[in-house]
């Protein structure tokens, strides 16, 4: 079992030099993928990734949109598929399986539900609580300003980090991490990182 996150960046048409995005988002691909056949850019701002653990699908999602929204006036949209694969082709793009499936259909539904953050499983009953706590999430990620984004990125790249290392890294003190990292709600997003793991291992 494996999870396909499927995404596209929003308004990037609005951004006079699309390298500055492009950027951000190969390297944030690049970091969270395990091999650069995981992961594949399509249609000019839309991307397939796959992820092995399925436990890290929230987090990943999470960790993506927090590299997007450090570029002022941008978002991503995710839709997090989670189920089988049942072909694997030369590409991420050529693979196929029900992960994919859940993934690319839900896409479809967050551009007409106008929501930026979505999960679909085989399991419809995990998908409706997973769901509702995903749109209280979005509360908070949806309006991140660069600096909280900033923030969060950092955090998940050094989870093991003391405040005082955040801050000599941001050029900032400490008192300033600690209140970007309150803004940004990180400790509450961290929380439900942990109750999407206890509930993911349900479909194992």
């Amino acid at each position: 079992m494996i999870s396909i996150i499927t995404g596209d960046i929003i308004k990037s048409r609005a951004k006079a030099q699309p390298e500055v995005w492009l950027t951000t988002l190969k390297h944030s691909l690049e970091t969270i993928a395990e091999s650069p056949k995981h992961w594949e850019l399509y249609r000019g701002d839309s991307f397939q990734l796959e992820i092995n653990s399925i436990e890290d699908s929230f987090k990943t999602a999470m960790y993506i949109k927090a590299c997007i929204k450090t570029i002022k006036g941008l978002d991503v949209r995710l839709a997090i598929g989670i189920g089988k694969k049942s072909f694997e082709g030369q590409t991420i793009l050529e693979s196929n399986g029900e992960a994919f499936q859940f993934s690319g259909e839900t896409l479809e539904t967050l551009k007409i539900e106008k929501q930026n953050l979505k999960i679909k499983t085989k399991d419809n009953i995990l998908n409706e609580e997973l769901n509702v706590y995903f749109k209280l999430a979005l509360i908070s990620m949806d309006v991140w300003t660069t600096n909280s984004a900033e923030m969060v990125k950092l955090c998940l790249e050094n989870p093991n980090a003391l405040q005082m290392d955040l801050a000599k890294i941001l050029g900032i003190n400490q008192d300033a991490v600690s209140k970007r990292m309150k803004r940004a709600n990180l400790d509450e997003l961290l929380e439900l990182d942990t109750i999407f793991r206890k509930k993911i291992t349900t479909l194992r």
